[in-house]
């Protein structure tokens, strides 16, 4: 068998001769990923179509939700009803419905949740457009659809992996959140219009037939090319067993803890951006409006930018959160309107990297089969800080105003972040290191066997 080119002979060999030593391997440069790589897979592809078309959907059902409950009744509480029994199953029911996705087929799962919220949509629809509507059948669908989302929203979450792979769930969490944003600026605005030209019941129309989407993209993904994932086995006490496991994870407690804070006392815009606009600025709906539109582009920024970045790493997440809490103080005391307006903008960025970083690293930290208890804990926490931590910004508002209670929520954010990361730093035997890198300043957390190295390097120098 020949030898190859140029390989006539080979020396013989020296009895004296001893190899050089090899050098570890160095560990391949994580290659960056491009900011649509994973809509390459053609399972999550469809599956991000299909969302485009329903998440648009989904928020010209809440605008024309909370119209028509308005002009029912003509009162503000009955609105607030409606979104707590929205959000009130997720608070009661989270965590067991984690427990039904890890048991669970999810896209089998997933066609049963959105057919449901397809129904709800219909329904509230043929009501409304034949003049039966009452304010309980309102109350009714909004609790239907919070009971669809405890089992939905885990799925969604953990189903991402299953159709991309741990190379690019980081990319594809990102770019769900840029599809939510998306359809955050265009969905009211169709709403408004529809309200106007045909009424309400047509919108909620659009919303049920927009489940066509997802529902036809889950039925034309190919099983073979899913991401193989075992399923828990039915049995007692797994519940606990998801809260056992978090409790022992600390990069996923301290995550939660953190999401848990920025969710209760940063998030709170809604009570925020309305009393800038009456009370401080007065300038009326229109500034509310757009202060919400350039929060909303911001986010979208904040979510495409993550899925450029490629990678989901604590440092990000805890400077995403300083950052989102500094610049929440800073807009606090904006002497003007547009000062404060464009503000708007870093503050969705940053908010918005403190989302996408936690969920997919909770993702990749966690273990496949413990993945839908532990993405519902998570959804728990970060959707129902917002009813508590409302009337906490409220009282303040009301108390103290706005200004202070803005300043107040960044505060608490900002120090929430640098406690969980001396915290984190402190579990992983870790210590601060600043220097300078290319010229530039680097702040990190490093061992302490390697800082002190890098300090006797230093005092030999």
């Amino acid at each position: 068998m020949s030898s190859g080119p140029g390989a006539a002979s080979a020396p013989a060999p020296d009895p004296d001769y001893s190899p050089p030593a090899l050098e570890p391997p160095k560990p391949p440069r994580p290659r960056k990923s491009s900011m649509f790589s994973s809509l390459k897979v053609r399972n999550y592809r469809l599956f991000f179509l299909g969302q485009v078309v329903s998440n648009t959907g989904t928020w010209m059902q809440r605008i024309a939700q909370d119209w028509l409950v308005l002009s029912l009744t003509g009162s503000a509480t009955a609105v607030g009803i409606t979104t707590a029994l929205q959000f009130l199953p997720m608070l009661l029911f989270g965590l067991y419905g984690g427990v039904l996705v890890d048991r669970l087929p999810k896209r089998r799962t997933l066609l049963v949740t959105q057919t449901s919220m397809a129904a709800t949509g219909i329904a509230l629809a043929v009501l409304t457009l034949t003049g039966h509507v009452q304010v309980w059948h309102v109350y009714l669908a909004a609790f239907v659809v919070g009971l669809a989302t405890v089992v939905d929203n885990p799925a969604r979450q953990s189903f991402v992996s299953e159709m991309v792979g741990p190379d690019q769930l980081q990319n594809a969490v990102s770019l769900n959140s840029a599809n939510f944003q998306s359809a955050r600026l265009v969905g009211p605005a169709v709403a408004g219009l529809m309200i106007t030209g045909v009424g309400t019941g047509w919108a909620f129309l659009a919303n049920g037939l927009s489940f066509i989407a997802p529902i036809a993209g889950l039925l034309m993904m190919r099983a073979r090319e899913l991401y193989a994932v075992e399923r828990a086995p039915r049995g007692k006490g797994q519940m606990r067993e998801g809260l056992r496991y978090v409790a022992g994870r600390p990069e996923l407690i301290w995550t939660i803890v953190l999401a848990g804070f920025v969710s209760t006392f940063g998030f709170n815009f809604p009570v925020y951006l309305s009393a800038f606009a009456d009370d401080v600025f007065r300038a009326g709906a229109g500034s509310y409006s757009l202060f919400n539109t350039l929060m909303a582009v911001g986010s979208l920024a904040g979510a495409l930018l993550a899925a450029r970045r490629g990678t989901a790493r604590m440092r990000v997440l805890i400077a995403g959160a300083v950052a989102f809490g500094t610049m929440e103080i800073v807009a606090a005391f904006a002497p003007s309107l547009w000062m404060f307006a464009l503000l708007m903008a870093p503050i969705g960025i940053f908010g918005m990297t403190v989302n996408v970083t936690a969920n997919s690293s909770i993702q990749m930290a966690t273990d496949p089969a413990m993945r839908g208890r532990v993405m519902a804990l998570y959804m728990m926490v970060f959707m129902g800080g917002a009813p508590l931590g409302a009337p906490i910004a409220g009282w303040i508002t009301d108390a103290y105003g706005v200004r202070a209670a803005l300043a107040v929520g960044g505060a608490i954010t900002a120090t929430a972040a640098v406690t969980i990361a001396l915290a984190l730093a402190r579990v992983g035997n870790l210590r601060l290191s600043v220097g300078w890198n290319r010229g530039h300043p680097q702040v990190r957390f490093v061992p302490r066997r390697r800082q002190e190295e890098l300090a006797q390097v230093a005092r030999a120098a």
